[in-house]
């Protein structure tokens, strides 16, 4: 049995159509990522999928059970650490975690036994009598990830779990889902950081205007999408462009370069040295957010 699935998966707010009729399916044990720009329905999907936002048409099993007839119990198994910030700061680091898993009834002996399994599972045994506004922002998201895991769930819902943190406690949270991933934790994420995708998800989808555009592993989405390298042209003139275009290569004009997706880039290269001058060019490989970036647009999306 899936971990997810969905039929024709539709929302709407006010006549606008948020999620457009979407159909995928997530196997447990699995991670599992959303991408796509700012508005594109992800987060609305992953709404639906925690039972916090209904559906208004389709089909959506979580863990065998229907959203509509099983909320509180899909939400007994499931755990949420959502974006923002929502750590009492009223209460230490641990009597956070204590206080949320009285919410699932947990006994207060096994509640202080799960809070610091968690705590020393996520690197803050030191901080556990700290107050939260005296730690930093990575160990808060730290924190709120092991909250979400006080009622030991079978699904993990991550959305934009590393967002402005340096790279150590970027690094350590990569660590930390592997290791659920180990655990065969089936764990979904959204992220705007490509590489964490590349990194961590076993397969995904990028959405645009509530509509899934792509599915797959990462790894085979590039080699679709791409091919293995990418030739990144300084200040390209119009008869590169449309030599380029005249040879039907893949390619992308921004506004000081020219992107050539390719196969073979040391031939491609060579193929057009032999004409024209380049005073800069770099062939590098192909990675998932070029992926993103030519499925789903260059224009920012507000």
């Amino acid at each position: 049995m899936p971990a997810v699935r969905a039929e024709g998966l539709t929302k709407m707010f006010d006549g606008f159509k948020a999620v457009d009729a979407i159909d995928f399916q997530i196997e447990e044990g699995e991670c599992f990522g959303f991408l796509g720009p700012n508005g594109a329905g992800k987060s609305t999907t992953m709404r639906m999928i925690h039972c916090g936002s209904p559906v208004t048409s389709g089909k959506l099993e979580v863990l065998g059970m229907d959203v509509n007839d099983s909320p509180r119990q899909i939400k007994q198994v499931i755990g949420v650490a959502p974006q923002e910030n929502n750590l009492d700061p009223d209460f230490t680091v641990r009597r956070n975690l204590t206080v949320y898993g009285r919410y699932f009834d947990i006994p207060n002996g096994e509640c202080g036994r799960r809070a610091d399994r968690l705590l020393e599972f996520m690197q803050l045994s030191e901080k556990r009598d700290e107050m939260i506004p005296e730690i930093s922002g990575g160990m808060k998201r730290r924190l709120i990830i092991a909250r979400a895991m006080m009622n030991e769930p079978r699904m993990l819902i991550l959305d934009e779990p590393t967002t402005g943190l340096d790279p150590q406690a970027r690094h350590l949270i990569w660590e930390k889902v592997r290791e659920l991933k180990r655990q065969k934790v089936t764990v979904l994420l959204t992220t705007h950081y490509m590489d964490e995708a590349e990194r961590l998800c076993d397969r995904l989808v990028i959405m645009d205007h509530g509509k899934i555009i792509l599915e797959g592993r990462p790894r085979e989405l590039i080699d679709r999408v791409i091919g293995a390298d990418v030739l990144e042209i300084d200040v390209p003139g119009d008869e590169m462009e449309a030599y380029v275009k005249e040879r039907g290569w893949q390619y992308e004009r921004t506004i000081d370069r020219l992107l050539v997706y390719t196969d073979q880039g040391q031939r491609v290269v060579a193929e057009l040295k032999e004409r024209f001058s380049m005073s800069y060019y770099l062939i590098r490989n192909a990675t998932l957010e070029d992926v993103f970036l030519r499925s789903t647009g260059r224009a920012l999306v507000e």
